[in-house]
């Protein structure tokens, strides 16, 4: 069976155009249009990635993508006919993973979701067949999951993305373009932005004072890099 997608939309024929160009590429979708619908189709199904408006009847996307972000850390790729850097931000916030503004090029859409859909997934042979530990943390790279302290922490599918970019290379100072490229796997040129919103939730996560970091450094003036400590 083909990856599952949820289209969120209030307008008929964008919903038309995904459904068409998604399935003639063998994904599976579902469609909704406002956010209780949407809500509604994610409880009943099982969803590889949403693409969600952000301009929603009933129920905004921002807050759809909240309550998905409680329980689950599925692709969420938002669409908005805004390009407003604070719509991109509190996207970012709610934890989506990516932002395509309209009108979009259909290509690009579909580019995006293969990239996302590959980086989540992941081959198991390109992944590093251990469970790395750093002070009381353990970050498993096959099952994608973390602990602290022996409780688990929920991180979304970009969140990890970093994390396992920084614990495979510890004591490396990455910069915020360094970043986007190896993470995010294509241009997102004048976002850079993104790189420390992503931070600062991964931060608000896995540290126990953000004041006072034991795992993730800031390097002023080019990045940031993990502690090389044990």
């Amino acid at each position: 069976m083909g990856k599952r997608i949820l289209l969120v939309d209030d307008e008929p024929l964008i919903l038309k155009g995904l459904k068409y160009t998604l399935e003639q590429e063998g994904y599976e979708t579902d469609s909704a249009m406002d956010g209780e619908e949407a809500l509604s189709k994610f409880e009943a199904g099982s969803f590889d990635l949403i693409l969600l408006d952000v301009m929603l009847p009933k129920l905004d996307g921002i807050a759809v993508c909240q309550r998905i972000r409680e329980r689950s850390d599925v692709p969420i790729i938002m669409l908005t006919a805004k390009g407003e850097d604070m719509d991109k931000i509190l996207g970012l916030e709610y934890g989506a993973d990516d932002y395509m503004t309209k009108p979009f090029n259909i290509l690009e859409v579909k580019a995006r979701i293969k990239t996302i859909l590959r980086r989540v997934s992941g081959s198991v042979q390109q992944q590093e067949h251990r469970v790395i530990r750093v002070h009381d943390m353990e970050v498993n790279l096959i099952k994608r999951s973390v602990t602290l302290g022996g409780k688990d922490i929920k991180l979304t599918a970009k969140e990890f993305d970093l994390l396992q970019m920084f614990v495979t290379n510890r004591g490396t100072v990455f910069s915020r373009e360094q970043m986007l490229e190896t993470v995010w796997k294509y241009d997102y040129a004048g976002d850079a932005r993104t790189v420390d919103v992503h931070i600062r939730r991964l931060r608000e996560k896995i540290e126990r004072d953000t004041s006072k970091p034991e795992f993730i450094f800031t390097k002023w003036g080019v990045g940031y890099y993990f502690t090389d400590q044990d």
